[in-house]
């Protein structure tokens, strides 16, 4: 009687990548896209799957990191409070933290100002072997400087090239920057965290009640949080134009934070089972040497080496 084929760990975790996760392929709608969903899942039955996919990343940093020939870079953007912190912080729990870099994009500086909108960003991009996480990134560019215009003007570009067409140039420029990167050994993943507006106040609110997380919170993210629907519409564009097979979007459901870690760590998981990461083999010429190397080591123990 014939053994049925064992499921492969990316069938596996389908069911909480495949519905939140968009390529370009067909339409897309922003709104279409729940923030409070659960995948059919409790928190009990999430918790395991996190923990899964803790160890599965583990090994699979390390066979990454000693094969040396991929690399992998993380985007997470959001809005404020949307949990990009938090998941990062959860998802990564564990893992080897020599083999990965966290880069946070805040307001740029006048150096990264006297360059192009990618450079910054560039020069932060994960070596082979390495996972690269971005906290906010050169996808700003296309989010808050498309709200505030008055940040574009002073990133000193000449002015007859901010022409109506910017938003779609930054868009083509960087798809092609992404798939550059793919065709080089970069799996890229983009994580957007889908909040909604009323889990947003919550989160503020508790922000403002609990003094160790005081610290988290600006009057500027209530002016933020004015330019809602403006935010969303740049969202929905970009998304829409900037989604591709080597660079997907995943719209990551972010009411439930243990749910958003249950999308995320899933998605990374299984992207890195299909690159058929391995420790690199030792050839014969080695294992002969190794073999001689054990023998003396054995014999130093018996206090009898030479």
């Amino acid at each position: 009687m014939s053994k049925k084929p064992s499921q492969s760990l990316a069938d596996e975790l389908k069911p909480y990548v495949a519905p939140f996760r968009f390529d370009g392929a067909g339409e897309f709608h922003l709104k279409s896209h729940k923030t409070n969903e659960k995948g059919g899942l409790d928190k009990d039955k999430a918790t395991r799957i996190i923990e899964a996919n803790r160890e599965r990343l583990n090994d699979f940093q390390e066979k990454l990191y000693a094969q040396d020939r991929w690399s992998l870079l993380l985007i997470f953007q959001g809005m404020d409070a949307a949990g990009k912190d938090s998941a990062i912080k959860s998802v990564f729990e564990g893992v080897n933290p020599q083999g990965c870099d966290v880069w946070s994009f805040k307001q740029p500086s006048s150096r990264e100002l006297d360059h192009d909108f990618l450079w910054r960003s560039m020069i932060a991009l994960p070596e082979r072997g390495r996972i690269g996480i971005f906290n906010r990134s050169y996808y700003e560019e296309c989010l808050v400087v498309r709200v505030h215009p008055e940040i574009l003007a002073k990133q000193k570009i000449p002015e007859r090239l901010v022409t109506k067409d910017i938003w779609k140039e930054r868009f083509e420029d960087i798809s092609a920057m992404e798939r550059y990167l793919a065709r080089n050994g970069t799996v890229i993943l983009k994580f957007f965290m889908n909040v909604s507006k009323e889990e947003q106040r919550e989160r503020f609110l508790e922000r403002l009640e609990d003094p160790a997380k005081n610290w988290k919170f600006s009057l500027a993210d209530i002016g933020e949080r004015k330019l809602w629907a403006k935010y969303q519409a740049a969202y929905q564009d970009m998304i829409h134009h900037t989604s591709t097979k080597q660079a997907p979007w995943h719209i990551v459901p972010a009411d439930h934070k243990w749910f958003a870690r249950v999308v995320i760590g899933s998605a990374i998981v299984s992207a890195l089972d299909r690159l058929d990461l391995h420790f690199p083999k030792v050839d014969k010429a080695d294992r002969s040497e190794f073999k001689q190397v054990r023998e003396a080591l054995l014999a130093e123990g018996k206090g009898v080496a030479k």
